[in-house]
């Protein structure tokens, strides 16, 4: 069972202390409905015909992925599905695999989250055939890991690329296009990733196994060699062409034999610049890189070297150009090429002592063979370096403290023609499965004795006979006698055949082999497969001839040398390692390395042979189940309990069955979280024998039993949600109303508040440096601008845009003034104008009389740059000159009763370049070189405005010049009106008799939130009145009550009745209630007569406390006797607030102020946060911001962006619950360079096969036909 998790995070359970559990959510019961099952241990029939039906309704509609229990079931769909973005991967991260379908990412998190939490080494062991997805799955795993594992130094990110980068680089040169598959593995790999403390990724380390060298030389028609030699051969450049002779992929014979130059949906261009990007990032510098890709070309042109037959039946070699091009590229003489490839060096001895040494010519064939081994070793010593390399540029850079391996190994084989290249990978699978049954059986056993859980043991098949078949000494297995058979006539390979033949007569005594002649058969646990047994010992020897070494010996190219640097010691009497050696060697330090780990599993699946995303062998993949064991795995992860979990998470899912439990959906069980499930059960109706309690699990043993359970929860959250939508429509209309009456008052109020703002700059302006008039200092006084309606339809300022010439410019300024009009030798007069202001200048009209009509005609226009200062005096009268430049016309001198609200203007579209000046006088430029003074004097006899004579002007006192507007006039109180929209009163008054509600149970803690209290305060229940028991003769009279105790909290008074809803409380008006909790939405909790409940803060009044008096001092009551037995009443009766609420009485109650710029929270606690957070009720509680938590009382209630003017909503609100490095060329001189030989160019590949399509079989028994057939069978009993 994997461990559980919460909220993306999986914590180790304090000491003392049980594991945290998240609040049920809603959302659970609308979850999307799954086809089939998504864990195959739920099957309610266990056969292969289940698991295939179960398997190809999942596939059919996309659903790759199935688990058995831990282990993932992976059906290759063919197609891109999509479901590998990033998107995706952050879904899974943190979170346990039963809260997400299933998928890789699943299981590549809870590997790297176990290795974390436990500081255990992990492992992934992906198996399969070829083309189910192994290399795929691989990738992800890797994709995964290197997302989630953090860590921003540079070193860190490097190794992360470089495990990336391993992924295009080993498919070049390690895979090929197969029958079965594009993109086959043609080797194992483990890879193994190492992390730090912080579990960050450090270093990694592959191990290879086996590569298929045989491929190079020869592959079936239609299928390629690795695809390394056609992406270079495609994409080469063009000195490298030049540099090796390249041509293109049919010009070689090693890559046109089989008639397929090019697979459908690769572009061998693509991953060429993908490998050569690959190497980059490994750190492979341009001389390795070149290196590499001459021994590609080495091999290449090896393979066109061809040999005729001689009179005498020897062999010679056809072309010698191309030998002599091969000789070039290794950097050694071209005779010695061509003597090696034709001729062997025989040593005969005599007694140990060194005997002749003859030059033996080959046949045709035998140099067709030498030929070929030297191109397989260089291929797969090359490939091995480039491994070696890999692992130098991956080293650790530091300290490793836990690994994480990814095994992507060749799947079981079962070919018409099967030889030793099949059993070296079938034993390791063997190996592998002996692995998987021993580990999953054990877990399993292990589980059910920790947890004292009765069960029966399941017989399951142990392959380990196999294992010891093949890979046995004493007595010898299949690799022991090919190594003696090798040994002993190791001159003739058909002698040494059939020295094997007679060996394996030894074998026959195990039940799992048969010999045949020259076959063998093998039982494995996956099919019998028949062996060939010609040429097994051949390959078994592995072994370049002693002439084909001395040629690598004598080469000058030190690349070559390092490849070839293990070469066996002549003088040397000891045999090497052969093939089964080898395998048999790193078979077993792979078995070693898995066991050191916690391993996690995928098993592949392919559909069918074709590649088809819309066919489904059923044949195919009931053979797949078989090998893999599908169903002994099922069996075993079913021989006790179908379905296990801790009490904890059990109590979490499904204490909303119970009525014992849970309340509205609280958790309401006071007990702990072992009897909490026992009764769950119990409730649920589920008999005792579908289930055991553990000593920390709940086990049930059936899936029907499971799937009763989430029906019956879904079902439950279905009802929910109607009530929830029901609520949901009249908060809306709440909403709604109170949205109407806030855009009321902001548009009653919004222009009046920008003209406020207009005429608080003018006073700023003035400074208190001039006198003010009364009415210029009245609160409705605003500044309106545009008196004259210049910018509107009115005719006046029709007219006045016309005269002035404005256009579409509008007008910011608009009065009637008074202008003073100088007259020649007389005194100026007064004159009325039109003044008109706008962003560029002032404009001046004036209106004349002529023809019996009246005109109005632009007299001045000032632009506003000319204007330097305005001058006014410190009196409270309304002259002010514009001084502008010198110029013919004068300064004008304006009479203006909105003077400040005209400075205000041009000062604000000048940006305050022109200065105010204000004195006891005006000073203007009567004309361009003429100044004048208009002199002010105060004079009380005046008694409105203000008069003008000869330059003089006689004005009244007027307010102090400090003087500010008045503050505005209060308003009518108007009448309070609540807020009906949305149906959240009840109807009745303080006359109706008050509704009481069923008793409500004090809502708990979920188990592992002991520390944080329910936001739902509990309803005490009065205990029942009963008569009083009639005093005995001991007894003594009860004391007499102490005086009543001042309250310590705030008291408010009622000012309108209310009737409260569930979770609330009703009022009565003039009612008085103790202030508990304020909350900053405009609900405040109160209490009354000991009981608690929500109000809206708008209907209460705050009482002034009274006078405390000095209380009298009392003499202590005597004390009576202890009652002989608790009543029943006194259990049920209600707690003191003191008591039941320590969190809310320590804390001292303050007012809550609204954050303008908090981000706005879920009002409901079942709707989870956009951004991904967790829930409100798995986040803990908030700090303040010096790191200790807010004294104020933690709000049980949702914030609301809503003001507090309008009165609340006065329902219920849903509470949320508490919260080898090569070295360098040799720089010798190289030979010249042979011309580029020539080569016939092979013909096309065939078509591809065509693909057949099959039907669909029946499908499994529906959910609902084996529940009442359960239900039937236990009322019969």
């Amino acid at each position: 069972m994997a461990i559980s998790k919460k909220a993306g995070k999986k914590t180790a359970p304090k000491s003392g202390g049980a594991t945290k559990v998240a609040k049920a959510d809603w959302k659970e019961g609308f979850k999307k409905k799954q086809t089939g099952v998504s864990d195959m241990t739920l099957l309610t029939t266990i056969d292969e015909n289940s698991i295939n039906d179960n398997l190809k309704k999942r596939w059919n509609v996309g659903e790759i992925y199935t688990y058995i229990g831990g282990v993932l079931i992976s059906v290759n769909p063919f197609k891109d599905l999509g479901i590998y973005t990033d998107e995706t991967l952050q879904k899974y991260k943190g979170k346990n695999r039963l809260e997400v379908p299933p998928h890789v990412f699943s299981i590549a998190e809870s590997a790297y989250y176990n290795m974390n939490a436990y500081h255990e080494n992990q492992c992934v062991i992906i198996s399969g055939e070829s083309g189910a997805g192994k290399t795929e799955a691989a990738k992800r795993i890797m994709q995964y890991i290197a997302a989630v594992s953090g860590g921003e130094d540079g070193s860190i990110q490097e190794i992360k690329e470089m495990v990336l980068a391993t992924n295009p680089l080993l498919e070049s040169f390690g895979c090929a296009k197969t029958l079965r598959n594009n993109n086959s593995s043609r080797h194992g790999k483990y890879l193994e990733i190492m992390f730090n403390t912080h579990g960050e990724p450090i270093g990694a380390q592959i191990t290879n196994y086996l590569l298929e060298k045989g491929r190079v030389v020869g592959q079936l028609e239609n299928e390629r060699n690795f695809h390394i030699f056609y992406q270079f051969t495609k994409a080469a450049s063009d000195e490298q062409r030049e540099q090796f002779g390249l041509q293109g992929p049919d010009a070689y014979t090693y890559t046109s034999r089989s008639k397929c130059l090019d697979v459908q949906d690769i572009n061998d261009s693509n991953d060429y610049a993908d490998t050569l990007n690959a190497m980059r990032i490994i750190g492979l510098s341009n001389e390795e890189q070149n290196e590499i890709f001459r021994m590609i070309a080495v091999i290449l042109w090896l393979g066109n070297v061809e040999f005729q037959e001689m009179d005498d039946g020897n062999s010679a070699i056809a072309d010698t150009g191309v030998t002599d091009f091969v000789a070039y590229l290794i950097e050694v003489d071209s005779a010695m090429v061509q003597k090696v490839l034709t001729s062997k060096v025989v040593e005969t001895q005599r007694g140990g002592r060194r005997g002749s040494v003859y030059d033996v010519p080959l046949n045709p064939a035998q140099a067709t063979a030498g030929r070929d081994a030297l191109a397989k070793a260089i291929y797969n010593n090359l490939f091995e370096w480039i491994v070696a390399r890999i692992n130098v540029s991956m080293k650790a850079r530091g300290a490793s403290t836990q690994v994480i391996g990814i095994l992507d190994i060749f799947g079981f084989e079962i070919f018409e023609d099967n030889s030793f290249e099949q059993l070296c990978i079938n034993y390791v699978n063997e190996k592998l499965q002996q692995i998987f049954i021993e580990l999953t059986l054990k877990t399993e056993q292990e589980e059910y004795v920790r947890e004292q859980i009765k069960w029966t043991p399941i017989k399951y098949f142990n392959n380990k006979i196999v294992c010891d078949l093949i890979e046995e000494r004493k007595p010898p297995g299949i690799f022991a006698a090919l190594n003696d058979a090798c040994a002993t006539a190791h001159a003739d390979p058909a002698a040494a055949d059939n020295s094997f033949v007679q060996r394996t007569a030894m074998l026959s005594s195990n039940v799992h082999f048969e010999a045949r002649g020259s076959q063998f058969l093998v039982r494995h646990y996956a099919g019998d497969v028949m062996y060939n047994i010609v040429g097994m010992t051949d390959k078994n020897k592995d072994a370049l001839v002693k002439d084909l070494f001395d040629l690598v010996g004598s080469s000058g190219n030190q690349f070559l040398q390092t490849l070839f640097s293990d070469r066996p010691d002549p003088s040397s009497k000891k045999r090497p390692p052969t093939a089964g050696d080898r395998i048999k060697a790193s078979a077993g330090a792979l078995v070693d390395n898995l066991m050191k780990a916690q391993p996690s599993y995928i098993r592949t699946i392919k559909p069918n042979q074709n590649r088809s995303a819309t066919e489904y062998d059923i044949k195919a993949i009931l053979h797949q189940i078989k090998y893999l064991g599908l169903q002994e795995n099922i069996r075993v992860r079913r021989a006790g309990f179908a379905y296990r979990n801790t009490f904890e998470k059990m109590v979490e899912r499904f204490y909303l069955l119970s009525p014992s439990t849970s309340y509205a959906g609280e958790y309401t069980w006071q007990g702990d979280a072992k009897s909490g499930c026992e009764q769950i059960l119990k409730d649920t109706g589920i008999a005792k024998d579908e289930w055991q309690m553990g000593v920390t699990k709940a086990f049930i043993k059936n899936p029907e039993t499971l799937f009763a359970l989430e029906t019956m929860r879904d079902r439950y959250w279905h009802n929910m949600a109607a009530r929830i939508q029901r609520a949901w429509r009249n908060y809306w209309r709440y909403k709604n109303e109170c949205a109407r009456r806030i855009q009321r008052f902001w548009k009653n109020n919004k222009e009046a508040l920008e003209y406020a703002k207009v005429r608080d700059y003018g006073h700023q302006i003035l400074a208190g440096r001039k006198e003010r008039r009364r009415y210029s200092l009245l609160s409705y006084r605003r500044f309106l601008g545009d008196y004259l309606d210049v910018n509107g339809k009115n005719i006046v300022g029709s007219d006045l845009r016309s005269a002035c010439g404005l256009g579409t410019e509008q007008a910011t300024f608009s009065s009637k003034v008074q202008i003073l009009v100088p007259r020649f030798a007389r005194s100026s007069i007064v004159s009325p104008r039109f003044l008109v202001v706008t962003a560029k200048a002032v404009y001046i009209a004036a209106t004349s009389q002529k023809d019996g009509q009246i005109q109005t005609s632009l007299e001045r226009k000032i632009p506003l740059v000319t204007i330097k200062s305005i001058s006014m005096s410190n009196l409270r009268d309304d002259w002010l000159a514009l001084n502008c430049n010198a110029s013919e016309e004068g300064d004008p001198i304006l009479h203006c009763c909105f003077k400040t609200e005209l400075t205000a203007n041009l000062l604000t579209l000048t940006q305050a370049s022109i200065s105010v000046l204000i004195g006891p006088s005006i000073e203007y430029a009567k004309k361009k070189d003429k100044k004048a003074q208009i002199q002010f004097v105060r004079d009380e006899t005046i008694t409105k405005d203000d008069v003008y004579k000869s330059h003089v002007v006689h004005v009244p006192s007027g307010e102090p010049p400090s003087s500010t507007s008045r503050p505005a006039a209060r308003r009518k109180p108007g009448i309070v009106r609540p807020i009906t929209q949305g149906k959240l009163l009840r109807a009745g008054g303080p006359s109706d008799k008050g509704k009481t509600s069923r008793p409500k149970p004090a809502a708990q803690p979920l188990p592992g939130k002991s520390e944080q209290f329910a936001a739902v305060r509990p309803t005490p229940v009065a205990p029942p009145k009963s008569a009083p028991a009639p005093p005995t003769r001991n007894s003594v009279p009860p004391p007499p009550p102490p005086p009543p105790k001042e309250p310590e909290a705030e008291l408010y008074k009622a000012k309108f009745a209310f009737e409260g809803q569930e979770g609330e409380i009703s009022l009565k008006k003039d009612d008085t209630v103790e202030l508990v909790e304020k909350d900053d939405n405009g609900w405040w909790l109160v209490r009354k007569d000991g009981q608690e409940g929500w109000a809206p803060n708008n209907y209460l009044e705050f009482v002034p406390p009274k006078p405390k008096a000095a209380p009298a001092v009392r003499s202590p009551p005597p004390r009576p006797p202890p009652p002989p037995s608790v009543p029943l009443a006194v259990v049920a009766a209600p707690i003191p607030a003191s008591a039941s609420k320590p969190t809310v009485s320590a804390m001292s109650v303050k007012s809550l102020a609204a954050d303008v710029s908090a981000k706005p929270v879920a009002v409901f606690p079942g709707l989870a946060p956009s951004n991904g957070s967790a829930a409100p009720w798995k986040k803990p509680p908030a700090a303040s911001a010096n790191g200790s938590s807010s004294s104020t009382p933690a709000s049980s209630r949702p914030s609301s962006s809503l003001g507090v003017k309008p009165p609340p909503p006065v329902a219920t609100k849903p509470k949320p619950a508490p919260p080898p490095v090569a070295s360098k060329p040799s720089s010798g001189k190289p030979p010249p360079k042979p011309p580029i030989p020539t080569a016939s160019r092979p013909g096309a590949g065939a078509a591809p096969p065509k693909i057949s399509k099959l039907s669909a079989p029946a499908g499994q028994m529906d959910l609902a036909a084996a529940l009442a057939k359960r239900a039937q069978k236990i009322a019969n009993e």
